[in-house]
C-alpha cells in the first residue's frame, strides 16, 4: 500500500501496546476546521515537511535493496529517525519541521524494510538483527567511511531497532541515542493482546481520504467508528466445505472488494509476530549498556520497568515524561518532543540552537 503510506500513517494502538503507534498525527492529512465546515482528510505531499527524498541502494548477498529516506537540513549532526511498526518515515513529518526550527541539525527519516517505499529482496525478515544491519548499511551507503556525527532516534519498534543498532556498533559516528515510548516490561506484557487488536482493524479502505479519516478519528471513540463503517471491509471467514460454487462466489466477491476498496495495508503486522520477542526482550539492559548519552521520552512514568527505574535513579540516562499523549508521542506532541530533543542536543553540546531557542526542560 505504498500510495497510502505516502499520505498517512495507519498504524494505531490503544493507550499502551508497543508496535504500531497511536496518536493523532496531522502530518498525513489536512484537517482544517471552522464553523459549519467539515474536516478535510485529503492527503498532503511529503515535500510540505521534508526538503528532499532519496532512494538509497544497499548491496548484499542476494542483490540490491533500496531504502527510502526523507531529508531536511544541511548542517549539524544527523538525526536518524526510525519509525514504529506499521508506520513509515512520514510519521516524523511534523516533528521534523519542529526540530529543524529549533536546533541546527540534519534529518534523515528512514523507511524500514517492509514499510513505506523501501523495497528489499526479503521484506518478511523483520528480525532485530537484520533491521539493525539495514540501518548500518544505509549509513555506510550515504556517507561512506567518514559519516557525520549521528544520533539515533526511534519510536516503539524503531526505538528497539535503534538500541540494537547502537549496541552492535553498526554506526561508528554515533553520538547519542533516544527511545520514544518503548520500555521492555510494558512491551512484553502488551504483546499478548497484539493479535486481537490487529484482527479488529479494517482490512481495506475505499479511498485515501477514508483511510486517513479512520486513522485520525475512526477508533478514537465508539461513535467515531460508526461514521466510516461503509468504507471498511470485514475479514471473511474460511469456508470449511470448500465447495466449488462457494469458492467461485468468494473469488467474485474478492474481485468486487478489490475494485471498490483498492487500498490495503503496506505490511501485515500479524505475520511479524515471531520477531516481536526479539525486538524487546533484554532491551532495557541493552539501552543502559550503550556508552553514549541517552534520552528516554515516555507518555507516562508508570511505563518504567525495574531495570530502567534503577538506571534512571543512577543517572544513566535522561528521561522526559510527556503527559496527555498517546503511544505515538512524536505525532501527538511534536513540538514538545522537538523541545526535549533540542534541549538534549544543546545540553551535550552536540548542536547549536537557532531562532532564539531556549532550553525549556530541567537539566539544561
Amino acid at each position: 500500500m505504498s500510495a497510502l503510506e505516502k499520505s498517512m500513517h495507519l498504524g494505531r494502538l490503544p493507550p499502551r501496546p508497543p508496535l504500531p503507534g497511536s496518536g493523532s498525527s496531522q502530518s498525513g492529512a489536512k484537517m482544517r476546521m471552522g464553523p459549519g465546515r467539515k474536516r478535510d482528510f485529503s492527503p498532503v505531499p511529503w515535500s510540505q515537511y521534508f526538503e528532499s527524498m532519496e532512494d538509497v541502494e544497499v548491496e548484499n548477498e542476494t542483490g540490491k535493496d533500496t531504502f527510502r529516506v526523507y531529508k531536511s537540513g544541511s548542517e549539524g549532526p544527523v538525526l536518524l529517525l526510525l519509525h514504529g511498526g506499521g508506520h513509515s518515515a512520514l510519521s516524523w513529518a511534523v516533528f521534523t519541521a519542529a526540530i529543524i526550527s529549533r536546533v541546527q541539525c540534519r534529518i534523515v527519516a528512514l523507511d524500514l524494510r517492509g514499510h513505506g517505499e523501501t523495497k528489499v529482496k526479503n521484506s518478511e525478515d523483520l528480525s532485530a538483527e537484520t533491521m539493525a544491519k539495514d540501518v548500518g548499511n544505509v549509513v555506510e551507503a550515504m556517507y561512506g567511511d567518514l559519516p557525520p556525527p549521528i544520533m539515533l532516534i526511534g519510536h516503539s519498534m524503531g526505538g528497539a531497532i535503534a538500541v540494537h543498532t547502537a549496541s552492535s556498533n553498526l554506526v561508528p559516528s554515533l553520538l547519542g541515542l533516544c527511545m520514544i515510548d518503548v520500555v521492555e516490561g510494558t512491551a512484553m506484557d502488551a504483546l499478548n493482546s497484539m493479535q486481537n487488536f490487529l484482527r479488529g482493524r479494517p482490512k481495506t479502505f475505499k479511498s485515501l481520504e477514508n483511510a486517513v479519516e479512520w486513522r485520525c478519528e475512526g477508533i478514537t471513540s465508539p461513535e467515531g467508528s460508526k461514521s466510516i463503517v461503509e468504507g471498511i471491509i470485514e475479514e471473511e471467514e474460511e469456508d470449511e466445505e470448500g465447495s466449488e460454487s462457494v469458492n467461485k462466489r468468494k473469488k467474485e466477491d474478492d474481485m468486487e472488494t478489490k475494485k471498490d476498496h483498492p487500498y490495503t495495508w503496506r505490511i501485515e503486522l500479524a505475520k511479524t509476530e515471531k520477531y516481536w520477542d526479539g525486538w524487546f526482550r533484554g532491551l532495557s539492559n541493552l539501552f543502559l549498556s550503550c556508552p553514549i548519552p541517552k534520552l528516554l521520552l515516555l507518555a507516562g512514568v508508570d511505563r518504567l520497568d525495574k531495570d530502567l527505574t534503577i538506571g534512571q535513579m543512577q543517572g544513566k540516562f535522561q528521561m522526559q515524561v510527556l503527559p496527555q499523549c498517546g503511544h505515538a508521542v512524536h505525532e501527538d506532541a511534536p513540538d514538545k518532543v522537538a523541545e526535549a530533543v533540542a534541549t538534549f542536543l544543546i545540553r551535550h553540546r552536540f548542536a547549536e540552537p537557532i531562532g532564539g531557542f531556549q532550553c525549556v526542560f530541567p537539566g539544561c
